[in-house]
């Protein structure tokens, strides 16, 4: 259950004064038990914590100064239900850790996020129903440009008729373990900028993304790395069809393009869920007798049916096969099976 103080009375035991804010407390745990089997592995069963939602506990606030202006924060960590462990060793917010500022100009965000086409509050991706949950069907399980990175700056427009236009840039590349501690020419750089509609039924998004990994350790790939998605979805009341399209490349490295169509609908008092996801591409890194082209495909189909407003049962089946490049790869995202129930509450 959400629970909403009042800042001000928290603040008046050290005898300082401040403006009344709204604080609110909230998180997700989620626990199941998967059974998986990769190509060439044995078939595994696991609990598995945040198989679809990522566990975390958060605090936010905002506070209204008025004229249409507000301030707030976000802080919000992750951890692993199984053994209680911190989602990111040394990191107490490490999913989310901003301060940002809305008014009439619109919102502009500091600290530490995800980027614009995967997770977190500045988020604008659209058009894939498991979206960056569900194992295997994970729309980045395969490639992406960015997860959560540091020292964020991120701007969103006013909305326009349904359109908003969103710009982020990290002082340390896509690489979320780095820092800014080095000069600006070996630091790590991501830059996005997007478009979002959203109105009536529709939702659309365009994302364009650019990573230079200059952060990263010497044997890895230090070309920069591009990425553009876009999804759109159409609520048509009793279903809502999906479609995703990413390209993600790299100089001396993968150039990958992957398409997706899921959809969503209420059947019997819950929700069903399915997708098929295909990805394919080159390896520039590929030597002169090895295959340089690679390709997977996807089906997923998940049931979630709410117990409570706040708890969810989810159940979840996905199979992946890969070809050429691709066809041995032991891992669910390429070549095997992922079957899941679990529980997720949420306060």
């Amino acid at each position: 259950m959400k629970k909403t103080l009042i800042a001000a009375a928290v603040m008046a035991a050290s005898g300082v004064a401040f403006a009344a804010s709204n604080v609110t407390l909230y998180g997700v745990i989620e626990e199941g038990v998967v059974v998986s089997k990769a190509k060439h592995k044995d078939t595994m069963v696991d609990l598995k914590a945040g198989f679809d939602s990522g566990n975390r506990w958060g605090i936010k606030g905002v506070e209204d100064l008025g004229n249409g202006y507000s301030v707030g924060f976000i802080l919000e960590q992750g951890f692993t239900a199984d053994n209680g462990e911190e989602g990111v060793p040394g990191k107490a917010f490490n999913r989310e850790s901003i301060l940002y500022v809305k008014g009439g100009f619109g919102s502009l965000a500091f600290g530490r996020t995800g980027g614009l086409a995967f997770a977190q509050s500045q988020n604008i991706r659209t058009g894939w129903v498991f979206g960056t949950g569900y194992g295997s069907s994970a729309w980045n399980a395969i490639d992406f440009v960015a997860k959560r990175m540091n020292n964020v700056v991120s701007y969103a427009t006013p909305v326009f008729s349904g359109f908003s236009v969103h710009a982020m840039y990290s002082n340390s590349g896509s690489n979320e373990l780095a820092n800014d501690d080095k000069k600006w020419s070996e630091n790590g750089h991501y830059y996005g900028i997007g478009a979002k509609y959203q109105a009536n039924a529709i939702k659309s998004s365009l994302i364009f993304e650019a990573a230079q990994n200059k952060n990263i350790a010497a044997t890895g790939n230090r070309n920069a790395k591009y990425g553009i998605n876009y999804g759109l979805e159409w609520d048509l009341g009793a279903i809502t069809p999906m479609f995703g399209y990413q390209y993600v490349w790299q100089d001396n490295g993968n150039k990958d393009h992957q398409f997706g169509l899921s959809a969503k609908a209420p059947v019997a008092g819950g929700t069903v869920k399915v997708g098929a996801r295909y990805t394919f591409g080159k390896n520039d890194e590929a030597k002169a007798n090895e295959e340089d082209k690679h390709n997977a495909w996807l089906i997923g189909a998940a049931y979630e049916y709410p117990l409570s407003k706040r708890t969810i049962v989810k159940s979840y089946a996905g199979y992946a096969d890969g070809g050429k490049a691709w066809k041995d790869k032991d891992t669910t995202a390429y070549n095997g099976y992922q079957v899941y129930l679990g529980l997720c509450h949420s306060f």
